[in-house]
């Protein structure tokens, strides 16, 4: 291990044998929220359908255990049914795709598995709007919804998947179009504090900007924290698929927004500009993926920046311990989450206060990132 540091062999050690013990239920399902304990299963087009297998291909790399690297593929392979149904394709393609095609492409040389992603990447760049230049978010969820406008912070982490397309394919129409929506994030989304928007409204018609929507947040004009990490972490992806400085620079800014809003445990709020009362609700994912994106952010400035480079390290390390020693269920035979008090959509009042499973995924993969530098599948 290179620093040295006992808990994250300890952390290690425990994520991989509680998931063991969790494959023996959820198989090749696709958990997304632990409900009483037990992880709900979700349909595999759920935007949460890859986090399972890359869990599942973070703990493989580090194991060699080959029942995992069995389960991963079981789950890729049903994917098919997505892909090639089409309809129920959008934005997330990258989560999805990236967590299983890229990895086991990456790990095992598989070609089916590459095809996969070159054609879930074509779908992605397909929903490109050219005048707005941003990648289309959502597909109506109901008769009669028109959200063809609508841009979301979370895209920044399905970028990777155009970028690696881009280059495994030779065609740099892919890489455009991830640099171009990218290039809007900075525009309309970072604001000059290094909060973000999660919801920008485009005319897809005319492609100006109508305004933002609160979203998952508590308000348009609030500070959604899980939107702060898919900034930290998309746009330090961003800059190291382009080497564009710019993306770098905002990257720096929302790390910085996000470190300074912390508690005292390290773990954020849900919503950073939530009212007091509602504001000591955790959301334990968001620190997880926050806390990768640090580590890597950390890796990308290095020694010519190397007093920023120590402060995003020594954040994203505070914060995965905190997690290991004050959120983990790792004793717990009762509740089959790693990590506990995740939010995800409080307006909605859904799945609040429970383990998610791409806080489970962010922390393992956070632990790769401390122990070997690991689990590189979005770069």
């Amino acid at each position: 291990m290179g620093n040295g540091r006992a808990w994250v062999e300890e952390a290690w050690s425990k994520t991989l044998d509680k998931t063991l013990r969790n494959t023996a239920r959820i198989g090749s399902g696709f958990p997304h929220a632990s409900q009483g304990g037990v992880y709900d299963l979700a349909e595999p087009a759920w935007w949460t359908a890859g986090f399972w297998p890359g869990l599942l291909w973070v703990l493989y790399e580090g194991s060699g255990r080959e029942e995992l690297k069995a389960l991963a593929q079981e789950c890729e392979a049903k994917l098919d049914a997505v892909l090639d149904g089409y309809v129920r394709l959008d934005h997330d393609l990258g989560f999805m795709w990236t967590l299983t095609s890229i990895a086991s492409y990456k790990l095992t040389g598989s070609d089916v598995s590459r095809i996969r992603a070159l054609k879930a990447a074509n779908y992605l760049a397909a929903r490109f709007n050219l005048k707005g230049r941003y990648i289309r978010a959502w597909n109506p969820w109901k008769e009669g919804e028109r959200n063809e406008g609508w841009a979301i912070i979370d895209c920044c982490m399905n970028m990777p998947l155009l970028f690696w397309a881009s280059r495994e394919s030779g065609d740099p129409r892919l890489a455009h179009v991830a640099e171009a929506h990218l290039d809007t994030v900075l525009e309309q989304f970072i604001r000059e504090d290094g909060s973000v928007y999660h919801i920008v409204v485009f005319d897809p018609a005319t492609g100006e900007v109508v305004g933002p929507q609160g979203g998952q947040g508590y308000a348009p004009e609030s500070a959604w924290s899980r939107g702060a990490a898919w900034a930290i972490y998309g746009l330090t992806l961003g800059f190291h698929h382009t080497g564009k400085p710019e993306y770098l620079s905002a990257a720096q800014r929302a790390a910085d927004f996000f470190l300074s809003q912390l508690p005292d445990d390290q773990v954020p709020a849900w919503d950073f500009r939530a009212p007091l009362e509602i504001r000591d609700l955790r959301d334990s994912s968001a620190g997880s993926c926050a806390a990768s994106g640090l580590l890597l952010l950390a890796e990308k400035l290095g020694d010519a920046s190397a007093a920023a480079a120590a402060k995003y390290r020594e954040g994203g390390e505070r914060i995965l311990k905190s997690l290991y020693d004050n959120y983990g269920a790792w004793d717990d035979p009762s509740e089959e989450g790693l990590i506990l008090h995740g939010t995800s959509n409080y307006p909605q009042g859904t799945n609040i206060d429970v383990p998610l499973i791409y806080g489970d995924y962010f922390f393992a993969e956070g632990l790769a990132r401390l122990k070997d530098g690991g689990a590189s599948y979005w770069e």
